[in-house]
């Protein structure tokens, strides 16, 4: 039983959300397009001592991002009014009446900053949970956290306000500005 269930936290009206497949697909494939030619090199010839560790650092690096990615691929996440909860190869679960932090990162891939993922960072005591933008319903867990966060008075970073900005999320500031 998890601290939302005990508080009779789960309501029906939760909402669930998840990472598709759709949005997964690319880290599939770059894991897939470093691990398979690095087994493939092993399997199909000799080498040496230094090869062997080189090809075979490059195949647990591949081979944990392949793991990750599936294992972000099956967590689900459930909202509701009072926190969240993110099930997969560990729970957790975050109340709103806990948050603590919320960080809010854009990370750009083009130097005109006009395309990348946004990564949200939440955490309530030692509990913590990131999720990236690809997360259906992303906004709407952002939406949630900035207003848990707003009735905390927690302060948030200038880039973290300057992000919520970029979805049109307000939120007021707790030293008393808008």
């Amino acid at each position: 039983m998890t601290q939302l269930d005990a508080a009779g936290a789960v309501h029906s009206d939760a909402m669930h959300f998840g990472y598709p497949a759709s949005a997964m697909t690319g880290d599939y494939l770059r894991a897939a397009a470093g691990l398979v030619p690095t087994l493939a090199i092993f399997a199909t010839v000799s080498v040496g001592s230094v090869a062997a560790v080189v090809l075979g650092g490059f195949a647990v690096i591949f081979g944990a991002f392949a793991i990750r990615t599936g294992l972000r691929h099956g967590s689900r996440l459930e909202i509701s009014d009072t926190g969240l909860r993110a099930t997969g190869l560990r729970q957790v679960t975050i109340p709103w009446a806990e948050l603590d932090r919320m960080k809010l990162s854009f990370y750009s891939t083009r130097r005109d900053r006009k395309s990348g993922w946004m990564q949200l960072q939440l955490g309530a005591g030692r509990t913590r949970l990131s999720l990236d933008s690809r997360l259906d319903g992303f906004e709407t867990v952002v939406r949630h956290a900035a207003t848990a966060a707003a009735e905390r008075d927690l302060a948030l970073s200038d880039a973290t306000a300057a992000n919520l900005q970029a979805l049109s999320i307000r939120v007021p500031d707790p030293r008393g500005g808008r």
